[in-house]
């Protein structure tokens, strides 16, 4: 009869025993050996300093990050310096009751998450008027390349080619062929000041602003 404190802090020295006879081994390091290759092992013991007290170790963390030299970011595609509001870091970001557990059998912070996510998605909806607004927490990229599945997936004709905005951010524009690719769907490139040839694709990508930092007018799109 198993108790809670057996079943949560892993295997007792009979079960590691049992184990390392099924898989034909008489100790834990004699599986390790078998399975380490020598090349990469560390024979010696590491050289550690002793142990120093959280005091210490925040003052020697202090002064290491003291050497670093704040500089001005000019990578731009899509990387750009932000300023959050007190008020929101403390009320949103910092917010206990959106992270903390919600019940005793969920003690993890997907809930308060979702929330947050709703929220957002929320706050979009009102500030653009649009009827509904998706938020994730996948990188851009990522989520772009899902955005295109779901468009495929949800087009009614058998269009393969995705429109997708020239001046999109390159490391975008990278992950939206790699998952094209095995989906058979075609990737064109097209100026969004232009006129654009809709007939043969299933879906657009809009990039607002564009890597190149312009702003266009998506009026006529």
């Amino acid at each position: 009869m198993y108790t809670f404190v057996d079943r949560h802090i892993g295997p007792n020295s009979v079960d590691v025993q049992a184990m390392l006879t099924a898989i034909g081994y008489s100790s834990i390091d004699e599986m390790i050996n078998a399975a380490t290759p020598a090349s990469i092992r560390l024979l010696n013991n590491l050289q550690l300093p002793a142990a120093v007290s959280e005091v210490e170790v925040l003052a020697e963390l202090r002064a290491l990050a003291s050497k670093n030299s704040a500089m001005t970011n000019f990578i731009g595609q899509g990387y750009y310096g932000t300023h959050v509001p007190a008020v929101i870091q403390r009320n949103i970001i910092e917010n206990p009751a959106w992270y903390t557990a919600y019940t005793p059998y969920q003690p993890e912070i997907s809930q308060g998450r979702l929330e947050a996510l709703l929220n957002f998605q929320t706050l979009i909806c009102d500030l653009t008027g649009l009827d509904v607004a998706g938020a994730s927490l996948l990188d851009e990229p990522t989520a772009v390349a899902e955005a295109m599945t779901l468009m495929l997936r949800q087009h009614k004709g058998d269009q393969q080619t995705l429109l997708v905005d020239r001046d999109t951010h390159p490391q975008t524009l990278a992950v939206l062929y790699t998952r094209a690719t095995p989906l058979n769907i075609e990737i064109e490139l097209v100026d969004v000041e232009s006129d654009i040839d809709f007939a043969s694709a299933f879906g657009l990508v809009l990039s607002y602003p564009g890597t190149s930092g312009a702003i266009k007018s998506l009026e006529s799109v």
